[in-house]
């Protein structure tokens, strides 16, 4: 009984608790938006759906300069020393700021350009680009200001945040998708990260007040060199990754037809889900963790605390979603969909494989390994594009997720070799 209590007592437990209620209620509330998504847009609409958000992930990516992680690791470096902390809030927020205000002009006035090149000459969604302008701004301050309690280490405020936001999202997505159907559901997915930021500046400005800290004296190049590092990593995942899956996504349906696209960001979308616990919980605890470990034995318990406390609930999970995924797709979807269930085995196995390999991944941002942390996303990001084309036209929409489980088996391999002395 006391070792019960213990593990009961234990911070990592009771953030893995409220994280999870996080999680299953965000599974609540995307079992109604993929069911509404299902009956009012389709699997044709599904799939630019899927474009969209590819794009958005690129345009997050560069308004927020890639500085997530970096704020996290600074933010807890200095949260003691009140100049040093009120010199990185006010360096980043100015950043962000210009950052998102230049890129939504760029978006605004060449909406026709960027609806062409998302959705092609045949749909006219130029309103969902001026909307992304509006938005930008507003996404990429929330960003920051969720980062920076963050790295407080008020890690239950993080995840309390999050479930607010879902549970606006939620209410944002029936609204617009009951009303305006594909362009509703396009819409909501700009709209809702937006109205993140008065969440987190609800939470934030309890913290202390925030635009009393916001100085330009305090703007200080020095730390805009010093997140650079972290900006480069984000960077070239934000950017490249959505590019080479827009790419995957073209070729499939150039190769097997925009249903069967789809049908692939169907099987993403309930991926998107259960791997939510996964980056939720690395992000808010275990990132911190790694970022403030002094030695290797510090690192080794970091990453074993991973594998033995959440790796095999993970694998449970991911087996009774396997066994009941006629039943998720009867009742997140339609009938339409039931194609979908011939590619969970695959995508299933991926995820469990790209899990296990996150951990070690999550090194290289807490240390700053920018050379080999570029080296081996872009490996993983080439090797899943030529796999993916190569089995697409091979074995049909069934190759995308076979390609997807090798390559996350090939990173975890590679990782693992890496990492191998703090491992073992």
């Amino acid at each position: 009984m006391r070792f019960v209590k213990n593990i009961l007592q234990t911070d990592l437990f009771k953030i893995t608790s409220l994280n999870s209620l996080s999680v299953l209620l965000r599974i609540g509330i995307g079992v109604i938006t993929s069911k509404l998504l299902a009956v009012f847009v389709g699997a044709n609409g599904m799939a630019l759906v899927g474009n969209l958000r590819n794009f958005t992930s690129l345009l997050e990516g560069v308004s927020t300069l890639g500085f997530q992680n970096g704020i996290v690791k600074y933010v807890a470096e200095c949260k003691e020393k009140n100049d040093q902390l009120q010199k990185l809030i006010s360096t980043v927020f100015i950043s962000l700021l210009t950052s998102a205000v230049i890129l939504s002009f760029v978006l605004y006035f060449l909406s026709g350009f960027w609806n062409s090149q998302i959705f092609g000459t045949d749909f006219r969604y130029q309103i969902v680009f001026k909307a992304i302008a509006v938005a930008l701004p507003w996404y990429a301050v929330s960003v920051f200001l969720l980062s920076l309690i963050n790295g407080l280490g008020r890690f239950k405020k993080v995840i309390w945040i999050n479930i607010i936001g879902n549970i606006i999202g939620l209410l944002v997505s029936v609204t617009m998708i009951l009303n305006f159907r594909t362009l509703g559901a396009l819409l909501s997915i700009v709209i809702s990260p937006a109205l993140l930021f008065f969440v987190a500046f609800y939470f934030v400005n309890k913290e202390f007040n925030f635009f009393s800290t916001i100085r330009f004296r305090y703007f200080d190049f020095q730390i805009i060199k010093s997140l650079s590092s972290y900006s480069l990593m984000a960077l070239v995942s934000s950017i490249f990754g959505p590019l080479i899956y827009l790419a995957i996504r073209t070729n499939v349906i150039k190769v097997v037809g925009l249903e069967h696209a789809g049908f692939w960001e169907t099987i993403t979308r309930i991926s998107t889900y259960y791997m939510m616990f996964i980056t939720t919980i690395l992000s808010v605890y275990f990132f911190p963790k790694l970022a403030s470990a002094q030695s290797r034995q510090d690192t080794k318990k970091v990453f074993w605390s991973f594998y033995r406390n959440i790796l095999p609930f993970f694998a449970l999970l991911l087996l009774v979603i396997y066994l009941a995924r006629f039943f998720i797709i009867k009742l997140l979807f339609t009938s339409e969909f039931l194609p979908v269930t011939t590619l969970f085995f695959w995508q299933l196995l991926g995820d469990f494989l790209k899990a296990a390999s996150w951990i070690l991944g999550y090194q290289f941002l807490a240390k700053k390994m920018t050379k080999a942390f570029i080296f081996s996303e872009i490996l993983s990001l080439v090797v899943l594009y030529f796999m993916s084309n190569y089995l697409v036209a091979l074995l049909g929409i069934q190759g995308i997720v076979i390609a997807h489980a090798l390559e996350n088996f090939i990173y975890l391999f590679v990782l693992g070799i890496y990492f191998r002395k703090i491992l073992f």
